[in-house]
């Protein structure tokens, strides 16, 4: 089954303790698309200014079942973000943000697109994640992405948008300011009664916890000897996740929670090098490894 995400395509600029890059491919949408692509056909429904190096992006998803039909090109410069990670490599430091043609973007819907049955929302203005809603056609699941700068400009917004959707992915501290908890089992919980049945809370490094109304389940992150460039962890993560549950189709609590493992082996590839360049090295094999090491990590012979 196909998954249609709507997010950015940028160009990041980003220092780590580890190197520099500089103009790479960036953005939501795009480090959800390198990733899910692994799993099931991905529908990428973004903008890009004059200044894009298309055939970059081409080249790096030429392999790729990624579909750039929803791509549009708008007159003006590109979406460009800088930003500095220092020691702490969970907290980024932004350096510059230039919005570019995707502070007037407004996200259109192929047709051929609309009858996605998984559905991604990036973490964009909320008042266009609504307008994407009305664009498609049913689709078996919703999920959605948001972030601080949102959270605190449009918060209204996003608490409209979560009676609409499935899923929330979100990390620790999103999820406090979102609900005004300081304790995470109750910002799910508030989360929850107010539309989503699912409540992904990312913890970076941490690992993940799953949140249902009869659950919780907790996957960590695998533990890495070399973290270049943890940009797009999170939207990487929540690409191995849907595209998990699009590869198979299946909802049940079990497969949900494969899919959080397959969340957390997709984010700790994209952590190992610049951009999308180690996601787009990755094999089957090599995500069927990952996947096997995080399920050595947490399994145990239980007591009777």
């Amino acid at each position: 089954m196909s998954v249609l995400v709507v997010g950015s395509v940028a160009l990041d600029s980003v220092e780590t303790p580890f190197g520099k890059a500089d103009n790479v491919l960036g953005g939501s949408g795009t480090f959800f698309s390198a990733s899910a692509s692994h799993l099931a056909p991905v529908q990428l429904v973004g903008v890009v200014g004059t200044d894009y190096p298309l055939d970059t992006l081409q080249n790096a998803f030429k392999s790729r079942p990624i579909d750039l039909a929803g791509l549009e090109h708008a007159d003006g410069p590109s979406f460009r973000w800088r930003g500095r990670y220092r020691h702490d490599l969970n907290t980024a430091e932004t350096l510059e943000t230039k919005l570019g043609v995707f502070s007037n973007f407004r996200p259109k819907i192929p047709e051929q697109f609309r009858s996605a049955p998984f559905v991604f929302l990036g973490n964009i203005d909320p008042r266009l994640q609504l307008e994407v809603l009305t664009q498609v056609a049913k689709p078996k699941l919703v999920a959605c992405d948001t972030m601080n700068f949102w959270i605190e400009s449009r918060r209204a917004d996003i608490v409209t948008l979560l009676g609409h959707v499935d899923l929330i992915t979100l990390n620790d501290a999103e999820a406090r300011q979102l609900t005004d908890e300081a304790n995470l089992v109750k910002a799910a919980k508030w989360i929850m009664e107010r539309g989503p049945k699912h409540v992904v809370i990312k913890k970076g490094e941490h690992g993940a916890f799953m949140f249902t109304q009869s659950s919780i389940f907790f996957a960590p992150a695998f533990p890495l000897e070399s973290v270049f460039d943890p940009t797009g962890a999170g939207d990487s993560f929540a690409g191995g996740f849907i595209g998990y549950l699009a590869k198979t189709g299946d909802l049940s609590e079990a497969n949900l929670r494969r899919a959080v493992v397959y969340g957390s082996a997709m984010g700790s590839f994209a952590v190992e090098k610049f951009s999308v360049q180690r996601l787009l090295e990755i094999t089957p094999d090599d995500i069927k490894r990952r996947v096997g090491d995080i399920h050595k990590l947490v399994n145990f012979e239980q007591e009777l």
